[in-house]
């Protein structure tokens, strides 16, 4: 795996997890509602074309505003999903941001995320589907259903940003890419 904006510190462990802490004020964000454009968060990712699903276990030690981890699919800097907690009014919420030239932010208010969870982004055609889970559930639950462009091989992996500060702590373990599941929406 590759680092798009490398953070400060970061290690892998002996188990395959991945530590990160992040850089000062780090983000990916274009446009909407604030008028500036942020392309210096933390993604280590592989390249992947076609079909797929991505599952990964996220945590982190939150404390500021916009403190964020989960996973990222990017074409280039105007085409991404980055996807899974980030902390805001004091919560963890879901947080789902589809970027096509603008960004576009949904969160799950009233919901204080588990820490750590489980996230998956299945890749089919030109529709992603987002989904999450606490750690031993049996199933997922569907967060986002978004077009994202197919055109050419995309970046895939675990993804974190701060906003507001540096030395947000993000945990990344159990990272897999297989093919997607043979099964409709809701199934």
């Amino acid at each position: 795996m590759e680092w798009l904006n490398e953070p400060p510190q970061w290690r892998s462990q002996e188990d395959g997890a991945l530590v990160v802490t992040t850089g000062d004020k780090t983000d990916f964000w274009r446009e909407t509602h604030y008028g500036f454009v942020r392309d210096d968060g933390h993604l280590r990712f592989t390249k992947h074309a076609g079909d797929f699903t991505a599952e990964i276990t996220v945590s982190g030690k939150y404390q500021e505003l916009y403190d964020q981890a989960g996973l990222m699919l990017r074409l280039d800097a105007s085409n991404w999903i980055k996807a899974g907690v980030e902390f805001v009014h004091g919560k963890r919420l879901l947080s789902c941001v589809v970027t096509r030239e603008v960004s576009d932010w949904s969160i799950v208010p009233m919901f204080n995320a588990p820490n750590p969870f489980r996230l998956k982004l299945t890749r089919q055609g030109t529709a992603v589907r987002v989904e999450w889970a606490p750690i031993g559930s049996e199933g997922f639950e569907t967060l986002r259903l978004a077009y994202f462009p197919s055109s050419r091989p995309s970046l895939i992996g675990p993804m974190c940003c701060s906003p507001q500060r540096a030395g947000f702590e993000a945990h990344f373990s159990d990272f897999t890419i297989g093919l997607p599941p043979d099964r409709g929406l809701h199934d």
